[in-house]
């Protein structure tokens, strides 16, 4: 691989890695200040809501102020503290918006801890945070991320949630002045009429109660604000895979898409893609919770994996994203790794089998060969065609019970599904497909005989690679298997020489585990990974591949560094729809574009494409 990634300079000389890339970037001064950002934020937050344990000379000056000054500042204070709680997240990731908001948001801060509080202490930290952020300003120049409304959903609840418990403590926080002894539940309506901007039924002496409503109405306000904001702020478009970009990574396929059998998933429409300088090369991902998730190998020429790379970089680093791969192959792998400074885990094996070498014969192909006599005998048959092929009522029906035989409410797939059955833009696809006529008397189903079936994307000009696998829930057990022998057989009729089926996740753990003379180490880890296989297809997944007999490739994750880890996993999941954060259904926009993509959900013991990458 060396002699072949170095044996051309036009490419990876001119476009050398700069040296910020080569290893993990210091991050000290956006992880200070998002630190420092928290601390401020309590100050503020803790000087709003309780009131002045001593006098100062502090306290003389402000007693000749007029009397809403007082009520105002503590009001202020909390909706600062607040605000910098919530921007920490975002001071930390370098972004713009965030850094442009303390800076206004500090002095605010400061002059309200004068004046309420008197706390000369919070008020010189606070200036000093306002000092380094000013210092440090180029710092903080990343992108935003793409507008979503759970956003401002999950504010509205979270926030709301917040403002009526920090109600609560402010309405309570007064006990010398409050009339008479309210109940908690006379409290809580304080502090729900409060946020509305009303008086509530409790009564305070020393003007505490112009205190309290400021805060509580300032509270309110904020919730109300911060969710209009969220939900309507201008929208920062999440990439997508145009027209132009499909052409081009079409055009690169059909050069170089034998070298990974995932290449062709790059074509799902809800990624992104950037390209190497000289287009010889691309890098396809998705953003998802501030991680740009790549799949798979770059596309195109090796020796232009570099340049697509380094602006994956730029691209990650200009938003303040996470940079993560899954599913590459170990030569991506290395070329990640060696242009990055990142590092690589082995995430599992992906099962290849070779069709010349494929039969039903011998011991060790018993089980499947019974199981598809068996079927057989039941009366089911097979076709195993190309998607082209298909006569336009059939497509329409299989796509239909596709759709139909889905049982979750969402698509499931990313890094190795397609989502969608097209005889147009993907007529190299192959189908195959299990029919079982109806008896005599009985009327077909809604699908005909169809009964099952399975999808498989080019891979390069003579291999496939499974993509969705569905079945009637009503079909005899075994369709996957049927099906897979059936393509098997049928490939060299369609000159196809390999066969990609499933990504088995851990599998050599899962297979040295059980092996005469495991450690212990080893055989807790099997054990863990057998126990999760209960709500995973870990272990099943990986018997189930193993019935063919295939070679198993390795596919590995790289990611920056170990931290990374925890977030980089959730984004797959719901990269993958195992993981779904998104408005309740009956809030939801309906969107009159292009279908959304699809994957498919595997039969319980049958394996998924979807789920090599889980």
């Amino acid at each position: 691989m060396s002699d072949r990634l170095d044996g051309e300079k036009s490419e990876t000389v001119a476009w050398r890695t700069p040296r910020w890339l080569r290893g993990p970037r210091p991050e000290a001064v956006p992880r200070v200040v998002g630190t420092a950002g928290v601390i401020v934020g309590l100050l503020n937050l803790a000087a709003g809501v309780f009131p002045r344990f001593r006098h100062s000379r502090v306290h003389a000056v402000a007693e000749v102020l007029p009397g809403a000054v007082s009520p105002l500042a503590a009001a202020a204070s909390i909706v600062v503290g607040i605000l910098l709680l919530l921007l920490a997240h975002g001071l930390k990731r370098r972004k713009r918006r965030a850094w442009v908001a303390a800076v206004a948001l500090l002095p605010v801060g400061i002059a309200a801890q004068l004046v309420y509080r008197h706390s000369v202490f919070g008020a010189v930290l606070s200036l000093a945070l306002l000092v380094f952020l000013v210092r440090h300003r180029r710092e903080f120049a990343a992108l935003p991320d793409p507008r979503s409304r759970w956003k401002a959903v999950a504010n509205f609840v979270v926030l709301g949630g917040a403002s009526f418990g920090i109600g609560l403590v402010i309405v309570s926080s007064h006990p010398g002045k409050t009339i008479g002894s309210p109940t908690l539940w006379e409290r809580a309506q304080h502090v729900l009429w409060g946020l509305f901007g009303f008086e509530g039924p409790i009564g305070y002496t020393h003007h505490v109660d112009d205190t309290i409503g400021y805060s509580l109405g300032a509270l309110g306000l904020l919730t109300v604000a911060t969710t209009a904001y969220l939900a309507f702020r201008p929208e920062h478009p999440a990439a997508r895979l145009t027209d132009d970009d499909e052409r081009q990574l079409r055009d690169l396929l059909e050069r170089h898409g034998a070298r990974d059998s995932l290449g062709y998933f790059a074509l799902r429409r809800d990624k992104g893609a950037v390209f190497s300088p000289t287009g010889k090369a691309a890098v396809c991902y998705r953003v998802i919770s501030g991680v740009m998730l790549a799949s798979g190998d770059p596309i195109g020429d090796v020796e232009a994996w570099p340049g697509a790379i380094e602006r994956f970089m730029e691209e990650a680093r200009a938003h303040s994203w996470t940079p993560a791969v899954t599913g590459c192959s170990e030569t991506g792998g290395q070329v990640w790794t060696r242009e990055t400074g990142m590092d690589a885990l082995e995430l599992g094996d992906e099962a290849i089998v070779d069709v010349a070498g494929f039969t039903l014969t011998g011991r060790a192909m018993r089980n499947v060969r019974q199981m598809v006599k068996r079927i057989e005998r039941n009366g089911y048959h097979t076709r195993v065609r190309r998607v082209r092929d298909l006569e336009p009522a059939e497509l329409a029906r299989i796509q239909q019970a596709a759709d139909a035989w889905r049982d979750t409410d969402t698509e499931r797939g990313f890094s190795m599904a397609l989502g969608r059955i097209d005889a147009v833009a993907d007529g190299d696809a192959v189908i195959a497909t299990a029919h079982l006529p109806a008896a005599e008397g009985e009327e077909p189903g809604p699908y005909g005989d169809l009964k099952a079936m399975q999808h498989f994307v080019p891979w390069g000009g003579d291999g496939i690679s499974l993509e969705l696998m569905r079945r009637d829930r009503g079909a005899d057990p075994g369709m996957n298997e049927l099906l897979i022998v059936a393509a098997l057989q049928a490939a060299p009729d369609l000159q196809i020489k390999q066969v990609s089926l499933n990504f088995a996740v851990f599998r050599s753990s899962l297979e040295r585990g059980e092996k005469l003379g495991a450690g212990p180490v080893l055989r807790v880890w099997r054990g863990m990974l057998v126990f999760l296989s209960r709500w995973y297809q870990i272990e099943s997944l990986y018997k189930f591949n193993d019935k063919f007999r295939p070679r198993w490739e390795p596919r590995f994750v790289v990611f920056r560094n170990s931290r990374d880890i925890p977030r980089i996993g959730l984004a797959a999941l719901q990269a993958e729809g195992y993981l779904e954060l998104s408005l309740p259904r009956v809030l939801r926009r309906r969107k009159n574009a292009e279908p959304r993509p699809c994957a498919h959900l595997p039969e319980p013991v049958g394996a998924s494409a979807v789920e090599r990458a889980a």
